[in-house]
């Protein structure tokens, strides 16, 4: 399935894609207004959800927002491609010797096709398009062998950073969470419509021009191995958000960074795109 939130005649309600058309799951019982506790619910409503064919709408009639806006946790990995690392110790930034993680606020979260904010405070906005997945039960201490049990599914993340504030901290969380700076979506794709989330293709654009194109394969540490190592720290929980990573490319390498009226364009082969304008702060 691929679940997700839409907004229809100033209604905000939860659905499935089912090609182009949006089912209304919200007839189906159990189903309230959170897909952070849809997805804690989902091996109790599979079944249900699958089989609803009522009320749909035209995909192009609808407004898809962020498909989760309430996860607890927005964790993301730092140079996990071996590239984008190289890239990054070009521009002065040390190549970490394990998993180098951070936070995104949760404030940060914005739709799939919502504008990003250039904020007064910076002027070096950065795109970096990953592949990001979704928690789906409560674990802790995951060997990498059951890692894969608790993925709920995958979508896109932009993990759009703000360089300068990025380097003003060892934490880079103020640089990694400015309001609108993390587009997700366009929904979630669950965990068995992907047969191998490692061998997808993902290209970023900027204004039609190409700027990452990567295969998912090329990560320095997979997703199994993320999530052991994130849960031997804390426990992970239904709806937590985990991008895995940018492959090279990112505008921090080249001078390049986002400026007002930009079209950034982010795809990733059998998950969808996201499309988001940059608009300066008024």
């Amino acid at each position: 399935m691929k679940l997700c939130r839409f907004e229809i005649d100033g209604e905000i309600r939860i659905g499935k894609i089912v090609g182009d058309r949006v089912v209304d799951l919200g007839n189906v019982a159990g189903v309230g207004s959170s897909m952070r506790k849809l997805i804690e619910d989902l091996p109790a409503l599979r079944g249900a959800l699958e089989a609803e064919s009522g009320r749909d709408f035209p995909l192009a009639k609808v407004r898809l927002l962020a498909p989760i806006t309430d996860p607890q946790k927005f964790l993301a990995i730092g140079m996990n491609y071996t590239a984008h690392a190289a890239e990054a110790e070009a521009a002065g930034i040390p190549v970490p010797t394990s998993q180098a993680w951070f936070n995104k606020q949760v404030s940060c979260i914005t739709g799939p096709y919502d504008p990003i904010e250039l904020p007064k405070a910076s002027d070096k906005v950065d795109y970096e398009g990953e592949l990001a997945f979704i928690i789906g039960r409560r674990c802790h201490d995951v060997s990498e062998a059951e890692a894969h049990s608790v993925i709920a599914g995958y979508l896109l993340c932009n993990d759009v950073s703000a360089r300068d504030w990025q380097m003003r901290s060892p934490t880079v969380t103020l640089g990694k969470s400015f309001d609108t700076h993390g587009p997700i979506g366009p929904w979630i794709t669950t965990a068995d419509e992907v047969p191998d989330a490692e061998a997808l293709t993902l290209s970023l654009s900027v204004n039609g021009e190409e700027r990452q194109r990567a295969d998912t394969g090329g990560l320095i540490y997979s997703i199994a191995a993320q999530i052991a190592y994130l849960s031997t720290v804390m426990t992970l929980e239904p709806g937590d958000i985990i991008a895995t990573g940018t492959p090279s490319g990112v505008g921090m390498a080249s001078g390049r960074f986002l400026a007002d009226g930009d079209i950034v364009r982010l795809e990733i082969e059998g998950l969808g795109h996201i499309e988001n304008r940059v608009c300066a702060e008024l």
